[in-house]
């Protein structure tokens, strides 16, 4: 049993991915195996609609041109994916986006291929904004028939900018903590 988690943030050790750590303390203390992505960062190309990948079938994006593919790729091996995103006025960061509108469509043109894997989504926000990001990312599991566990608030945490804030966010750090323990929970049931 393997989560898969993605960060989309182009700061490689800032808040979402102390969010992400805390989720994965819980999954490692559980004996599940876990796997980083640093997404954020890296240059990516948005969707085209060219729907080459509705011709092909191949379980890829037609842009080959950077790592959108690979992260597909690990997608696919993994039992849940946990896509992490600061918060940008209301919304994903534009490498979330962009792998969110290139995997969504790959995975819908090749029969549903992230159906019935574990999805959550861990958001890093300053103050306010975070329940469209929050949103954005649940509505992309949903539309591909991906399980949401939830936790005891929203998944996501406040750091003010500050490196390393959303450690002092008491309540972020439950939440995180809870949606770790919940994934494993789920996880193991799936797997019965």
């Amino acid at each position: 049993m393997k989560i898969l988690a993605i960060n989309g943030s182009p700061r490689k050790d800032g808040n979402t991915f102390h969010l992400i750590n805390m989720v994965f303390e819980e999954l490692q203390n559980e004996g599940i195996e876990t796997e980083f992505y640093q997404l954020g960062g890296k240059k990516l190309h948005g969707c085209t609609a060219c729907m080459k990948c509705a011709v092909a079938k191949n379980k890829r994006c037609s842009i080959e041109d950077d790592e959108i593919n690979e992260v597909i790729e690990k997608m696919i091996a993994a039992d849940g994916i946990i896509l992490g995103s600061p918060t940008y006025f209301s919304n994903v960061s534009t490498e979330i986006k962009a792998l969110i509108d290139r995997s969504g469509i790959v995975a819908l043109r090749n029969d549903a291929m992230f159906a019935k894997k574990i999805g959550a989504a861990v958001v890093a926000v300053r103050r306010a904004g975070s329940v469209p990001t929050f949103d954005a990312i649940n509505h992309f599991f949903l539309i591909n028939q991906m399980i949401v566990p939830g936790s005891c608030y929203w998944n996501l945490g406040m750091g003010h900018q500050e490196k390393n804030g959303v450690l002092n966010d008491a309540e972020g750090v439950r939440t995180m903590k809870i949606l770790g323990k919940n994934i494993a929970w789920l996880l193991k049931k799936l797997h019965q």
